[in-house]
């Protein structure tokens, strides 16, 4: 209402000053056209005097004025009069711009107090709006850490047994234990993993089957097409309601933030839309070493009711949750770059398994993510890469030079030693941890040249392997490079 009443003011105001300098120049103008006239006739009048003219010309003048009977005192009345009402004019103009200057103080003071109002006004609704909770159950969030029920884990491979035990009996969901050792010896690697294949072979159960098994539900998201940028995961602040939209996401790394569990994220069908739009501040964040630089912005300022895991309006992305995204290769998808693949790891499920009874059960595993982090220190303490398959990937990474312009990145060098010290662990071979590892980080990379051009390179490829690691012991990599050949 304030602001309403400020611009009529200053409408007002603009309207009187633009009439107010329209009279003042039309009288200057008169002003200056009658000094102008006046000036001409004294001119006149002055040339007439030294020629000796005007008396003579006052005499014509008299006798025309007695000959037509025209009065003389009212010849004398108007030219007296003319140069008064001038004078009266030019005296009422300035008494008008005076009252105008009273005027303008007077409109001025007036929008002066409209706009204190209207910003006491505006205090009072931002005093109003701090009163209220622009976080709704995020702030409400509260997390007993209880001892639950179950299995204490002292080993990986303990682990991979109980979970492929536990989905099978209590799911009815059955894995491989290559499967399960790759999804455990992921979990190790990277906080994000990717699990792609067919439609029903158990992508999004695995992940789910997980969170039954350690007694912390998993969080499922469903991508949708239309995601675009973070905000479609994060949630955001509505302007008209002055609320936050707060998404599953947030409020599980809200919970996460205050809990000492293993939290896992499922994001369904990731690549529905472009994982390098939605989850790219994820991604970059995930590769800063320090986890407790990991900040992603919620809100741009802080109000005093915010919850307080919000550290100046942003969450710390939680060192304890895990993003685990299923992905389909089909048309109705999009291919997921190479930026992603190398910062996530890889299952492929492309076979169902048959069902089966496990020789035993333990039931739910009882296993926190510090508990966690000890088993897979332990493990990379406790075994390393052996001298010769190091030379071996030293001799690969040549050929690879050498053959396709293609190498080893840090990055996957760091993964491949840690993946196969936790899949050892888990009970594995460390052969099987290299060929997971070569075919899906390192020879991955082969499609995204012309696999027509190099077809014979390929096969070549093939039996270079053979000579290197034996015959038939990598079997990921023969299948890959196989496909690729045909």
């Amino acid at each position: 209402m304030a602001k309403s009443k400020t611009i009529n003011f200053e409408k007002q105001w603009k309207k009187l000053r633009k009439r107010s300098k329209r009279r003042y120049i039309i009288s200057i103008i008169s002003l200056v056209i009658v000094t102008i006239l006046g000036g001409f006739i004294v001119g006149v009048l002055i040339y007439l005097e030294l020629n000796g003219l005007l008396s003579g010309l006052i005499a014509i003048l008299k006798a025309f004025l007695i000959t037509n009977e025209v009065d003389l005192t009212l010849v004398v009345f108007w030219i007296l009069t003319i140069p008064l009402v001038l004078i009266f004019l030019i005296a009422a103009n300035g008494i008008r711009r005076l009252r105008f200057k009273n005027y303008r103080r007077t409109w001025e003071e007036t929008a002066k107090l409209a706009v204190k109002e209207e910003e006491q006004e505006f205090r009072k609704r931002q005093e109003k709006l701090k009163k209220v909770k622009r976080f709704g159950t995020l702030g409400e969030t509260v997390v007993t850490e209880e001892e639950r029920p179950g299995v204490k884990i002292r080993s990986l491979s303990r682990l991979c047994n109980g979970f492929r035990a536990f989905a099978a009996t209590h799911l009815k969901l059955y894995y491989t234990p290559e499967q399960i050792r790759t999804f455990i010896a992921s979990l190790a690697v990277s906080r994000i993993i990717i699990v792609q294949g067919m439609s029903g072979t158990g992508k999004t159960s695995l992940a789910y089957a997980f969170g039954e098994y350690i007694g912390v539900p998993s969080t499922i998201i469903p991508v949708q097409p239309m995601w675009k940028e973070r905000s479609d995961l994060m949630g955001y602040f509505n302007e008209f309601t002055k609320k936050y939209n707060e998404t599953p996401l947030l409020k599980k790394m809200y919970e996460a933030n205050m809990s000492g569990d293993i939290f896992i994220t499922v994001l369904d069908e990731m690549n529905i839309a472009r994982v390098e739009y939605y989850f790219a501040e994820f991604l970059s964040l995930l590769e800063i070493p320090n986890p407790e630089l990991r900040y992603l912005e919620v809100v741009p300022d802080v109000w005093e009711d915010d919850p307080p895991e919000l550290k100046d309006g942003r969450i710390k992305l939680p060192e304890n949750m895990w993003f685990i995204g299923t992905a389909n290769n089909d048309d109705s998808t999009f291919v997921i770059s190479d930026k992603v693949y190398d910062r996530a790891m890889i299952i492929d499920l492309d076979t169902r398994t048959a069902p089966f009874v496990p020789e035993t059960y333990d039931g739910h595993a009882r296993i926190t993510f510090e508990q966690f982090t000890d088993l897979v220190e332990n493990s990379k303490r406790g075994y390393e890469m052996t001298k010769r398959n190091e030379r071996r990937l030293k001799e690969l990474d040549q050929y690879l030079i050498a053959k396709y312009q293609l190498t080893f990145g840090n990055r996957i060098m760091k993964q491949i030693h840690s993946y196969i010290s936790v899949y050892v662990s888990c009970g594995g071979d460390e052969l099987d941890a290299l060929d997971d590892m070569l075919c899906r980080k390192v020879l991955r990379k082969l499609t995204y040249k012309d696999a027509a051009v190099y077809r014979k390179d390929l096969r070549d490829t093939i039996k270079f392997i053979d000579n290197l690691f034996g015959a038939d012991r990598m079997p990921e990599c023969h299948a890959f490079l196989n496909k690729m050949a045909k």
